[in-house]
């Protein structure tokens, strides 16, 4: 039996300031957008990877309780949103620092192996990028 990751869930608190992060920076494709009851579905993906990343805002199918204490974890940068991988590190690097994206960590190899580098998006989520 194989078991395999589809979707996951990044909590952004504006769809529209982590598009321009997931999408124009790090180069993912959007794969659905729809909106319903005040909240946007957001989903992207890598090219040629079937995993979805479901770009969520904290309120939507959430009560407002659990909502705010969700918010209040990401604004405060509490949230790791995930790690990607490149095959040109230092290209992607340039490209994400270029579209103003906060820079947590320039490339740097780590003493577990992995040679990577870290930003924040706008919505203060911790995203690494490790050399493939």
């Amino acid at each position: 039996m194989t078991v395999n990751v589809s979707t996951m869930f990044i909590t952004v608190h504006d769809p529209d300031e982590a598009l321009t992060f997931y999408r124009d920076a790090l180069g993912l494709e959007v794969r659905m957008d729809v909106a319903s009851d005040g909240f946007r579905w957001v989903t992207v993906g890598a090219p040629g990877q079937d995993v979805a990343i479901v770009l969520s805002q904290p309120h939507g199918g959430r009560s407002q309780t659990e909502g705010d204490a969700l918010l209040s974890l990401v604004t405060k940068g509490s949230m790791q949103a995930a790690i990607f991988q490149t095959e040109d590190l230092d290209a992607t690097f340039e490209k994400v620092r270029a579209s103003g994206a906060e820079v947590l960590q320039e490339p740097a190899s780590q003493p577990w192996g992995a040679r990577d580098c870290a930003f924040r998006d706008p919505s203060g989520n911790l995203v690494r990028i490790a050399q493939a």
